[in-house]
């Protein structure tokens, strides 16, 4: 499966999706508190998601994915 970021993080209401590039469906969407939890907490590095390596994207995809999903996991909702 390929992905691509969809992220606007410089303004008011900041958010960031992970959608899939063959169906256009949102993977992953975090937005306001949440997205900038991340940030403090150091799970989402923006400089990675800038990056010429492919590879630091795809790992910081992956943990966002599994950010994600875990926390749905213990609030027991799905994250969309």
């Amino acid at each position: 499966m390929t992905y691509f970021i969809d992220a606007w993080l410089d303004r008011p209401q900041p958010y960031l999706r992970i959608i899939n590039r063959l169906t256009g469906n949102v993977c992953v969407q975090i937005d306001g508190e949440e997205l900038e939890a991340l940030r403090e907490q150091g799970a989402l590095d923006i400089h990675d998601l800038n990056s010429p390596e492919p590879l630091l994207i795809k790992e910081q995809v992956r943990h966002l994915f599994l950010m994600c999903y875990a926390q749905a996991a213990r609030t027991g909702t799905t994250q969309t």
